[in-house]
């Protein structure tokens, strides 16, 4: 499984080195949820997401939503570290390399 924005960022900004963001095990968050006494929910198919999220928005308490995506989708609309809301990058047919050179030196630090 993997961790998908922190291999984002890694593909990104780190030229696909990945580190630290695959694992064969991750939790059953559903269940870590629960032991805290919180609300968890799961999905794993589109048709199921607009129910899943207005079961999310009308829970009063805490909430972990393990929603599974592809293995290798990329979580768009990105904001570039160091950058503001208004620079944000909706990834429509975007590549890889325009998002990295969108992210600058001190945007790099930060990460």
């Amino acid at each position: 499984q993997y961790m998908g924005m922190v291999r984002q960022w890694q593909q990104l900004l780190h030229g696909n080195r990945l580190s630290e963001s695959y694992t064969e095990a991750l939790p059953d968050f559903v269940k870590l949820a629960e032991a805290y006494g919180w609300k968890g929910i799961y999905c794993d198919k589109p048709a199921d997401l607009d129910d899943a999220m207005k079961e999310m928005i009308a829970t009063p308490e805490p909430v972990i939503f393990d929603c599974r995506v592809a293995a290798l989708a990329n979580c768009f609309p990105m904001i570039p570290s160091g950058k503001a809301h208004n620079d944000m990058l909706m990834g429509d047919d975007i590549s890889d390399e325009e998002v990295g050179r969108a992210i600058g030196k001190e945007g790099k630090a930060l990460v």
